[in-house]
């Protein structure tokens, strides 16, 4: 998959994509991330990208030419590519938002910055606004390289085991349930005896039931988006009386 990431501070991804998962996915030509310079497209001597708004108010606006002349010039080249903002403005960043991108040819993923982008951008351009929630960045690079990491994780081949992706939190609409390693018992708190049967039914039916329970406690909104199975319904009915017993 294609990323074309428009930035002013391209230095800021040097680390976080070529580190990890996303590196080695870049090593196998899984993805492709490409970064462009916004101030290479401003044609003033001093490279201009920003201005004061017009109506007064603190703050500079991006400058749509550079950022029109930037797209168009990557569209010329990815002309099935998305163009993505990245603003507080967006729909919110969730699993089911990575998913539904992953099948677009590719991203071209514009990060904002200062007081926001001139409007006609996001009008003549924009395909999509995505958001990481309801706060406030610096400018769009952290959302834009959360962007390409909650998307490349979805693509066939990028993490480790195929069903890495499936069993993460949100995977299957619940949080994921509870992880642990050696040694059997740490700090006097043990391993769940379950976990250590060697029983894999056993242990299927501990997982989902846990991640029903996390669910329950810290995000009880989405046991309401999912469609349960008649062991799910069993499975909240003993938690809530575990619950009730204090057990």
């Amino acid at each position: 998959m294609k990323f074309d990431i428009l930035t002013l501070f391209p230095g800021m991804f040097a680390g976080p994509f070529d580190e990890s998962i996303i590196k080695r996915a870049k090593e196998k030509q899984l993805i492709d991330i490409s970064l462009h310079n916004i101030r290479d497209w401003a044609t003033d001597r001093h490279h201009t990208v920003d201005d004061s708004p017009y109506g007064g108010g603190a703050g500079m606006v991006m400058k749509p030419e550079p950022l029109a002349a930037c797209i168009e010039s990557i569209k010329a080249l990815q002309p099935l590519s998305t163009v993505v903002l990245t603003s507080p403005q967006g729909r919110r960043l969730t699993h089911r938002v990575a998913t539904e991108l992953t099948g677009r040819a590719g991203l071209i993923i514009i990060c904002g910055r200062y007081e926001g982008i001139d409007e006609r951008i996001r009008t003549l351009y924009a395909e999509d606004d995505i958001s990481l929630g309801d706060f406030v960045l610096s400018g769009g690079e952290i959302a834009a390289m959360a962007l390409v990491d909650s998307v490349s994780r979805l693509i066939t081949g990028v993490l480790g085991s195929e069903d890495s992706a499936g069993t993460d939190s949100f995977g299957d609409g619940l949080l994921e349930y509870p992880h642990y390693t050696r040694p059997p018992e740490f700090k006097d708190l043990a391993v769940p005896e379950t976990l250590l049967s060697g029983n894999h039914e056993l242990i299927r039916k501990w997982r989902r039931k846990e991640a029903l329970r996390k669910t329950t406690l810290l995000r009880p909104d989405l046991i309401a988006e999912i469609d349960l199975t008649r062991e799910d319904r069993k499975m909240l009915k003993e938690i809530e009386q575990e619950l009730v017993d204090g057990s």
